[in-house]
């Protein structure tokens, strides 16, 4: 796949199998809870749509609940796109507004730059879904995929934060290609990534590179585990290669729990 390209990669995941799997995973997870079903923050993007689209797979669209949780500056297109969604997949809905909570903190904090503020968004929506899930027994849904959990492209007990996620070690580009399979709303399937955190914000540019190119090079750096000389010779630009490398490393508390004093006592494993 040449760098750009939405061509499908040769190493991406066959999305009939990665249906069924996560599907097995959701119900497995699910039942061992003694949970009721899940709660997903349905945005109008393609990760939580195919996050939801999997979760009806494995419990029926009844025990599915979809939160759309808009800022009064959100894009009204993605709520359309999210009831879209839901309308499809047959799933019920409810609108929370996280304004009130966004802007009671703004008067506490005033001044804060954009990500700051996304970064409160993002917490606010997911005290919302916690709640719902403490209120009515059920878990919450992760709709984050595997190039941001790589490239720390994510808020921490933000968008992070879950009690499940069928798609979390999928790239961007198998999310969409497991979009298509799935046959959700075709404007969702094509629209530009973006958490819609403020007026005109986009994915891509924010990171300074697109997902295909960054997908591609994070499957040969971290799976298969090349050097950035290797890179070079498949023909990565090296400015990307650092690009994508450097946030690699510096996101890397990210992906990992709290450093805990170790007093040399056991962890029970998921079983």
């Amino acid at each position: 796949m040449r760098e750009g390209s939405r061509e499908p990669p040769v190493w991406a995941i066959a999305p009939g199998e990665v249906a069924d799997r996560g599907a097995a995973f959701v119900a497995e997870t699910v039942a061992r809870a003694g949970a009721g079903g899940v709660v997903v923050g349905l945005s109008g993007g393609i990760d939580s749509a195919v996050s939801a689209a999997i979760a009806v797979r494995a419990l029926g669209p009844r025990q599915v609940r979809a939160i759309c949780l808009p800022y009064r500056t959100s894009n009204p297109a993605s709520l359309a796109d999210a009831l879209a969604v839901a309308d499809v997949l047959g799933i019920a809905t409810e609108t929370v507004s996280i304004t009130p909570f966004v802007d009671a903190f703004d008067a506490l904090r005033p001044g804060a730059d954009p990500i700051r503020r996304g970064n409160v968004m993002a917490r606010s929506r997911m005290i919302v879904l916690f709640d719902i899930s403490r209120a009515e027994g059920s878990l919450v849904l992760g709709t984050g995929n595997r190039t941001e959990w790589l490239l720390g492209y994510t808020t921490l007990h933000g968008d992070a934060a879950c009690g499940l996620n069928p798609i979390g070690q999928l790239y961007k580009t198998e999310i969409r290609l497991l979009g298509d399979h799935l046959d959700l709303p075709r404007q969702v399937l094509d629209k530009a990534p973006s958490a819609d955190l403020w007026n005109g914000q986009a994915d891509e540019d924010e990171l300074g590179f697109t997902y295909a190119d960054a997908d591609r090079l994070l499957h040969h750096l971290v799976d298969e585990g090349l050097r950035p000389r290797q890179l070079a010779s498949l023909g990565f630009a090296p400015a990307l290669v650092d690009k994508v490398a450097g946030r690699l490393r510096a996101q890397a508390f990210k992906r990992r729990l709290p450093p805990t004093c170790d007093f040399g006592r056991p962890v029970p494993d998921s079983g």
